[in-house]
């Protein structure tokens, strides 16, 4: 236990009424979890006020509450905290009741549009292979050095970071390396760590739903930029013209990256095909099995990191082309029949045009491209039209077909998605709205040598659809139609 007037420590407190001497067992946002002897944290989130369950929690045990309103009845005995705002409050007092774990580590946090989970899951993986204890926070998962758990958002909220990062500190990790994403910082779930470094990858069209415009979208990355120390050191993609935009304000060393221009660490693609890249990095040649321009700005990217933390220049370029793809990241199959199956997360405008462009400049124009793709529910319709577009002008057939509808009528986002077909394109396309039976018609459809693209859910093993998950894994499902085509 701990005493809760330690855990506010630098938190901005508007008022307080009780004592904060009271002892703190535990803290949470969620009123059902609370027990005896608790802190409650009133949260007013997208969907649900927590401060309507102060009530709640204070009858399920909770000692303690910070809110940032106090309720007009008070109860005996309890002791309120009034904040301005109750998640960057949340954070702050997480880091203090785990003694700020991110300082016992060396953080590094990725952030842009695409490439994240590529850029920390493979950093992590480097860094294993050159002997540490490493951590990973992600889309994909969480690792505690060699230990798993299971992730549910890109950047977790700031009370499961800290523990993560606290487990992180009693098994002597050494790195970590985490997905921040728009959500995370502009919801204050970075507030309080102590990040080493920041990497921005890129910013194109996404989470529109979200933010109010592309500006604010860009500027809520920035921040994360701003808050750097001038200990950290901020690498950044300067092909992407908002890559100078983040190092604007920052505190922290600057570099940059790039393929098309000078900067600090510099890439040129000297060879491109299905068994990957070779590279030629500042003077240094180096082979990966990662495939694709978007994963030459990734290893960039992970060869300045690994250098910038202190690795020697021949030990990361040996290990780079040990490295091994990330899951449902331009993952593919070959059936007998030489046809090529990738299944990519591809779910935004442009992650959709890269990896329809990587394939394009490797195939012959022999081989036929069958794309599978949709879009998500509950986000951004702005992006629909775009991604039929997209997927319509780069592929020779299109199959448009459901992703996570969630409360949405799938029919309506294929709706949307047909928008953006120009005309010349309408006999490419056509709409097979049950995914499964989509990707079985990219799969009879496609002859020997073919490739077929199934885009946007990549490591996802499941398909949300009316508030319910059901079992679903791309690679898995295109991999037993392919085998049916053996028989």
């Amino acid at each position: 236990m701990i005493a809760l007037k330690d855990i506010l420590y630098k938190v901005t407190i508007n008022a307080v009424v009780g004592n904060t001497g009271v002892l703190v067992d535990a803290i949470d946002f969620d009123s059902r979890k609370i027990k005896k002897a608790d802190l409650f944290v009133a949260i007013k989130g997208l969907a649900t006020d927590g401060h309507k369950f102060i009530e709640t929690a204070i009858k399920n045990g909770a000692t303690s509450v910070v809110c940032e309103a106090l309720p007009n009845i008070l109860a005996k005995g309890i002791t309120y905290v009034e904040v301005d705002n109750s998640n960057k409050a949340l954070a702050i007092i997480a880091s203090n009741f785990y003694d700020a774990p991110s300082r016992n580590l060396r953080l590094v946090g990725v952030t842009g549009t695409n490439g994240k989970t590529t850029v920390a899951s493979l950093l992590y993986q480097l860094f294993k292979k050159a002997g540490y204890k490493v951590g990973l926070l992600s889309t994909v998962k969480i690792m505690v050095d060699n230990k798993e758990y299971k992730a549910t958002h890109t950047t977790p909220d700031s009370l499961t970071i800290n523990k993560y990062l606290n487990e992180m500190n009693i098994a002597g990790v050494e790195f970590c390396f985490m997905e921040v994403s728009s959500h995370g910082i502009h919801q204050f779930r970075t507030e309080g760590l102590h990040f080493e470094g920041g990497i921005f990858t890129n910013l194109s069209h996404d989470h529109l739903d979200y933010h109010n415009s592309f500006a604010e979208y860009r500027d809520v990355k920035k921040k994360f930029f701003d808050k750097l120390s001038s200990n950290a050191f901020a690498l950044v993609n300067i092909d992407d013209k908002n890559g100078l935009v983040m190092l604007q304000n920052t505190k922290a060393r600057k570099f940059s990256y790039a393929l098309k221009q000078h900067a600090d660490y510099k890439s040129k693609i000297l060879e491109n095909q299905f068994g990957g890249l070779l590279l030629k990095i500042n003077d240094s040649e180096v082979w990966t099995r990662l495939i694709g321009n978007f994963n030459a700005y990734n290893v960039l990217a992970i060869y300045a990191t690994a250098e910038l933390l202190g690795l020697e220049r021949v030990e990361i370029l040996r290990l780079i082309s040990d490295l091994e793809s990330v899951s449902g990241r331009f993952q593919y199959i070959v059936s007998n029949e030489k046809i090529t199956a990738i299944v990519d997360y591809a779910h935004t405008p442009d992650a959709l045009k890269n990896v329809l462009e990587t394939i394009n400049s490797i195939r012959t124009k022999n081989e036929e491209l069958i794309t599978v793709v949709g879009c998500g529910g509950d986000r951004d319709k702005t992006k629909r039209p775009k991604m039929g577009h997209i997927a319509t002008a780069l592929s020779t057939k299109v199959i448009f077909t459901s992703d996570n509808p969630r409360s949405e009528d799938p029919e309506v986002i294929l709706k949307d998605i047909e928008k953006g077909v120009e005309p010349l394109n309408y006999k490419k396309a056509l709409t097979i709205a049950d995914r499964k039976q989509a990707i079985k018609a990219a799969c009879q459809m496609a002859k020997p040598n073919d490739i077929i693209l199934i885009a946007g859910k990549g490591h996802e093993t499941y398909q949300e659809i009316k508030g319910e998950r059901f079992d679903f894994d791309d690679y898995k499902i295109v991999q037993e139609f392919l085998k049916q085509l053996q028989k």
